[in-house]
């Protein structure tokens, strides 16, 4: 899990990293900050492993706070402002999120923090599991037990073997957490191709189970599986 604070002065861009942090299970979003003198204060007590940091802001900017951080927080630069670029990366950022930016750009900035903080910690999490939250739970999902997603209005039913575990998300959003190897065979629906055992022209059929496949995806399905 990485912590994470955000620093803007305008709270609707606030509320946005605030709106797609809650959908990334990886990312714990501390605190939001309008104040850049009191966010260095807070990360001063609370340090952090990732920063979102808007590069336009009153009486100090993104770039000249970057240098004040501390050293192992990680930094994604989010700006209106396409200028600053190169600028962000000399300073070692991860990612630079050119607003407005929606939840699948969101999710790719993360996967490279988590990505760089694994690399740094000689760990493995995230690489073969997710966790969703279901109610007031965060619930851990191995990825080589999740047979496929089954969307239902606002809400996402993740089938296992035994049991389903229903999180509020959308499908899309469900499928920028998964790897490549999930696929939908339908517009309410990914399966795991390495769980597929038989593929009919309307189903497929995974461990006893089986997920609808669409015409307009059956022609993608089977050419991956070639």
């Amino acid at each position: 899990m990485l912590t994470a604070i955000a620093i803007d002065d305008e709270p609707m861009a606030l509320e946005v990293v605030k709106n797609h942090a809650s959908k990334v299970s990886f990312v714990d979003l501390k605190e939001t900050f309008t104040d850049a003198i009191k966010a260095l204060d807070y990360l001063k007590a609370n340090p952090v492993d990732l920063i979102f940091l808007d590069i336009k802001m009153p009486d100090i900017s993104g770039l000249e706070l970057a240098t004040l951080i501390p050293k192992n927080s990680m930094v994604i630069f989010t700006t209106a402002y396409s200028e600053h670029a190169v600028k962000s990366f000399e300073l070692d950022a991860i990612d630079y999120l050119l607003k407005p930016f929606n939840l699948g750009r969101f999710v790719k900035s993360c996967q490279k923090a988590l990505e760089l903080y694994e690399l740094k910690n000689g760990q493995t999490y995230g690489n073969g599991s997710i966790f969703i939250k279901t109610g007031y739970e965060q619930v851990k999902i191995s990825f080589d037990d999740l047979l496929f997603c089954e969307a239902n209005g606002n809400y996402v039913n993740f089938h296992l073997a035994q049991e389903k575990i229903l999180s509020r998300m959308t499908l899309a959003e469900t499928e920028n957490l998964l790897p490549s190897y999930f696929i939908k065979t339908h517009r309410s629906f990914i399966v795991n191709k390495s769980k597929i055992e038989k593929i009919e022209k309307h189903q497929v059929t995974l461990q006893n189970k089986t997920a609808p496949v669409s015409g307009s995806y059956y022609e993608i399905l089977m050419d991956s599986v070639k």
